[in-house]
């Protein structure tokens, strides 16, 4: 590869962790009716005699001609449940649609290019200046007209996929963020493992006076794997799926897939299931990566199709639901009350596969000076595993 080439490549890589907003650029008039996907969209002033603001659009999308000789575009900033408009501009769904603009409804701006009727943001723009650089032209906009929702979050793109904001907790100044600071031990947590191993943890860390401020981040793996690698918490119980390089981690427990049933539920006269008893029933998938995929998974590495009826990204609701005889679910940690919050009695049987068990590990930044209170954890994990 030449040098040049290689550089692209990895300018290419390095800009795809770079977070951004998701918007599509429309515009109308006189050239006609045009729209593009654009994460490249930045305020340049709002100091300007009008405020402006700048989107790249690559020059072989027809939207680009067509803003030129318009001379007016409209930025539509999506929400985080809008992302099919996304994809219909981005034109992934050619053969499903004649024409883009009939995913959604829309509304005129004064400049006349179109607005999403409730995106989270738009601005109606007037063409200022437009220069193509390399493959995309640069056009910057002077804002005549703004629409502001008053509700949603943002649409994000980044690591070559859709996500949404999550608000981290602000701190009073530097030193709350230390980890060598006294008695103080930030935590995260998966939210379907953290109630059977952190209070007993918690409690004994307590006990011997090693802990006098605990703060507890629970959520799904990437809200913890998040919050670790930004500092949030210092170490975190995850599963050991994909965990990148740069944390360090210790493997604590390896966990058995099971079959969830209600107390009644005719497979429940089996005593072991196979993924092909399942393919008939209806299932109640917990909703949460990547335990989502890794229980589909199992019933795909056998050729079985899991007919998903339900999803709920809550443990308890998916317990609840199996409770009513809504369908089985396949999960990993087991509580110790065999009833739902409603009181419906359970029941579990193991399920026989192939497929490697899951594991939990405590992870932690590669080269982090841990507080003692950490390091006490740590070391109480290992005891208590071992």
């Amino acid at each position: 590869m030449e040098p040049g080439q290689e550089l692209r490549q990895q300018f290419i890589l390095g800009m795809s962790y770079a977070a951004s907003t998701v918007n599509v650029v429309t515009t109308d008039g006189a050239a006609g009716r045009a729209g593009v996907t654009v994460s490249a969209m930045s305020s340049v002033s709002a100091d300007t005699p009008r405020p402006t603001l700048l989107v790249c659009v690559h020059h072989a999308s027809p939207a680009a001609e067509k803003i030129q000789l318009n001379g007016v575009f409209c930025v539509n900033m999506l929400r985080d449940d809008q992302s099919y408009i996304s994809d219909t501009f981005a034109g992934r769904f050619k053969e499903q649609l004649a024409d883009k603009f009939d995913c959604a409804e829309w509304v005129a701006m004064p400049s006349g290019a179109p607005r999403v009727v409730d995106p989270l943001v738009g601005f109606d723009c007037r063409l200022g200046s437009a220069e193509r650089v390399g493959t995309h032209f640069v056009f910057m906009g002077e804002v005549q007209d703004v629409f502001v929702s008053e509700r949603g979050s943002p649409l994000i793109y980044a690591h070559r996929a859709y996500g949404s904001h999550t608000r981290f907790e602000r701190v009073a100044g530097i030193s709350a963020r230390k980890p060598g600071r006294a008695g103080r031990l930030s935590v995260g947590c998966l939210h379907t493992f953290g109630p059977y191993v952190l209070p007993e943890l918690v409690s004994q860390l307590s006990s011997a006076g090693e802990i006098t401020d605990f703060n507890l981040v629970e959520g799904d793996q990437r809200r913890v794997q998040e919050s670790l690698q930004a500092g949030e918490v210092e170490i975190a119980f995850l599963y050991d799926f994909n965990l990148p390089g740069e944390l360090e981690r210790q493997v604590l427990v390896e966990l058995e897939p099971y079959v969830l049933l209600a107390d009644g539920h005719p497979l429940a006269a089996r005593a072991r299931l196979k993924p092909q008893d399942l393919a008939d029933h209806p299932m109640v998938l917990l909703n949460a990566p990547p335990s989502s995929d890794y229980f589909t998974s199992i019933m795909r590495s056998e050729g079985i199709e899991p007919n998903i009826a339900y999803r709920s990204t809550s443990f308890e609701m998916v317990r609840g639901l199996v409770g009513h005889g809504l369908g089985y679910a396949i999960l990993a940690t087991r509580p110790a009350s065999s009833l739902t919050y409603d009181g419906r009695a359970l029941t579990t049987r193991p399920l026989d596969t192939k497929h490697p068990p899951g594991h939990v590990a405590v992870v932690w930044r590669k080269g982090a000076s841990l507080s003692t209170a950490a390091t006490s954890l740590l070391d109480l994990c290992r005891n208590l595993f071992d």
